[in-house]
């Protein structure tokens, strides 16, 4: 065997091994989601011998995981816009316009990145509270923003120095304003890493199921992954009616990455190799 052929097989095995290891609980999950109760609890790891979607009718329909659907697709959508505009016009600023104190300001984004969620959980539950946000949607589309947009601004901070300033100077000598500059260059040209940057964050929010726990306590307001949460309390002895809502609640998930997955590579790569 040639030391080429060896090489490539040293790297071959490794990486299937690691793509077998990931797929294999969501084959898993699905496999169990066409099953009955008997069969699963005759033998968990056989395959199913047909698919049955009464299971996965009967998670859609039984905590209300349609409202919780919406309820998510809302908050997603609102807190992604905002971090995207927010983001942006920060990176634009950051990296573009000379002023003093923007090395203090990014740093002190950056230091955003490292407080875990954890930490900051009870006082922000409690000022929510105070200010009559927590429970709605406002406020827990506002606690996303506060908890990724230092990742956004590092990001497009990143990926706008990459521009010459010598656009942004030729723009100002034109007569345009920083406001014209913003949304007449830096925007368009920012467009491939605000993709990047707004599929992670939607990524992000529709997987978050912590911040949506503390924040939306009543069971009308829930997202959809904490609605997966109450299936298993409703359904622990039935597994696989709960994998069936795993299996819903994953699914927009797969689709994103299935046809995003180069944004989503970019997205990651544009703080690393541009900042």
């Amino acid at each position: 065997m040639s030391r080429v052929r060896l090489g490539w097989w040293l790297i071959a095995i490794p990486m299937s091994l690691l793509a077998l290891a990931t797929i294999y609980p969501l084959l898993f999950t699905a496999n169990v989601a066409m099953k009955t109760r008997r069969d699963y609890i005759l033998d968990r790891f056989s395959l199913t011998d047909a698919l049955r979607w009464e299971n996965i009718s009967t998670a859609w329909n039984s905590v209300g995981m349609g409202r919780y659907f919406v309820n998510s697709l809302l908050v997603v959508t609102a807190s992604v816009l905002l971090l995207l505009l927010l983001g942006s016009m920060a990176g634009f600023a950051l990296s573009q316009l000379r002023f003093r104190g923007s090395s203090a300001l990014f740093l002190g984004c950056l230091a955003g990145l490292f407080i875990p969620f954890q930490v900051v959980m009870v006082p922000l539950a409690r000022i929510m509270a105070d200010t009559a946000l927590i429970d709605t949607y406002p406020g827990l589309v506002l606690v996303y923003v506060a908890q990724f947009l230092p990742f956004t601004v590092f990001l497009m901070t990143s990926y706008y120095k990459g521009i010459p300033p010598e656009i942004v100077d030729a723009a100002r000598i034109d007569g345009s304003t920083v406001y014209g500059v913003y949304r007449r260059i830096m925007l368009p040209l920012g467009t491939p890493a605000l993709l990047s940057v707004g599929i992670l964050n939607a990524l992000f929010c529709w997987n978050d199921v912590l911040m949506a726990l503390v924040m939306m306590p009543s069971a009308e307001h829930r997202t959809l992954m904490v609605g997966v949460t109450s299936l298993r309390g409703q359904y622990s002895d039935n597994i696989p009616t709960f994998a069936s809502g795993v299996l819903i609640a994953a699914i927009p998930v797969l689709l994103v990455y299935l046809f995003l997955q180069r944004q989503i590579a970019d997205g990651v790569a544009a703080g690393s190799t541009k900042g």
